[in-house]
């Protein structure tokens, strides 16, 4: 069984975090209006988003830009910390690129937590073409928490 948590599961004190206008994350931050206002919510233990990206996020011949990707994976494996409730930032990430994406493919966007040890959280996420399921980009990531 598959259960959903959604904004509104969120407890109060962390949903007005999240609402707030001083969250001007680029990639989920509901206060940036220039951001790419993705919504994140936990499937079971997978945090996960979705994604289609605009000719303004090229990077070059109708690819979606590389940093732009790695920004969300970075989100998609934080926000499956800040969805239990812990905020935490980057201390360590690697990424794997294995395909292009062009401008306009809807993606997937998955989050795990890997292991745990005291402050130290490592996770794995994921970009996935919903067109064919394959993976475009891949990373690993160290965050602190707290």
């Amino acid at each position: 069984m598959t259960v959903e948590r959604k904004v509104t599961d969120i407890p109060p004190e962390h949903l007005a975090d999240l609402a707030s206008a001083a969250n001007q994350c680029f990639v989920c931050g509901p206060g940036n209006s220039a951001g790419l206002q993705v919504q994140f919510r936990m499937d079971g233990d997978v945090c996960r988003g979705e994604f289609t990206a605009a000719p303004r996020h090229m990077g070059y011949d109708n690819v979606v830009h590389g940093g732009l990707l790695f920004s969300l994976l970075d989100d998609v494996m934080a926000n499956w910390l800040y969805l239990q409730g812990e905020r935490c930032f980057t201390a360590r990430a690697e990424v794997r690129y294995r395909d292009k994406l062009p401008v306009g493919v809807p993606v997937r966007l998955e989050g795990r937590l890997v292991k745990r040890r005291g402050r130290l959280a490592e996770l794995q996420g994921q970009v996935i073409r919903v067109d064919n399921d394959g993976v475009v980009v891949e990373a690993t990531g160290k965050f602190m928490v707290g």
